[in-house]
């Protein structure tokens, strides 16, 4: 499709939960929100729209770049909804996750690539995205081992207008910058939400604790 906008939209964790009394209304078609979300930014034309609950602040921005093409990608990474592809997607087992869980990947090529090359582009994206989840040793959502991406990925491919390309497969120059910009991407921004995943389980620790020191004194007993 023909675009002038990308959006990637950072939205609350698990808002289904959090607005229960409206989440039907507000979050029941993500379509027809991130189209208002566009009219309310002035977005006349049409746009491509993401959603994600990891943090904007962590956004990865990576540029890889031979002879005369370059790919700059853009990711934002969240693991608590990791898959392995194949196995049982158990839905509603995961409605009580309240962490961030998607891992959207967006890629701007200078490079004019015919439709075979934007298939291959997300062909090796999603191959490298994997390739990180497995040497990571990144878990499923159910602890198994094994991810190979969350439920709810996303992957952008974004058309120039310069060199025409009709392939960008594992053995061409294309498919080694996408393959090399996505695993540095998707790595870092694994260590980010790493780093967010660390704090939030200390910071909840903290909260017990204070809560037993509270009772405690409530008490009156040491």
């Amino acid at each position: 499709m023909r675009a002038q906008y990308i959006l990637n939209h950072q939205v609350p964790t698990r808002p289904m939960i959090l607005s229960a009394s409206s989440s039907s209304l507000v979050w029941g078609d993500p379509s027809r929100y991130l189209g208002r979300l566009a009219a309310q930014l002035g977005i006349e034309s049409p746009c491509v729209a993401l959603m994600t609950a990891v943090s904007l602040k962590d956004l990865i921005t990576l540029r890889e770049e031979s002879a005369d093409i370059w790919v700059e990608g853009f990711f934002t990474v969240g693991v608590s909804n990791a898959v392995r592809a194949g196995e049982p997607n158990g839905a509603a087992e995961r409605e009580a996750e309240s962490s961030p869980g998607t891992i959207n990947i967006i890629l701007i090529t200078n490079a004019r690539l015919a439709m075979p090359a934007m298939v291959g582009a997300v062909q090796v994206a999603t191959e490298s995205k994997a390739a990180t989840l497995l040497a990571e040793s990144v878990p499923t959502w159910t602890g198994g081992p094994g991810a190979t991406g969350t439920g709810t990925d996303a992957i952008v491919i974004v058309n120039g207008d310069g060199p025409a390309l009709r392939y960008s497969g594992t053995h061409t120059a294309m498919g080694e910058l996408i393959g090399r910009v996505v695993a540095q991407g998707v790595l870092g921004g694994l260590l980010r939400y790493r780093q967010w995943a660390s704090r939030s389980e200390a910071s909840e620790r903290s909260r017990d604790h204070s809560g037993r020191v509270s009772t405690k004194r409530s008490d009156g007993k040491n």
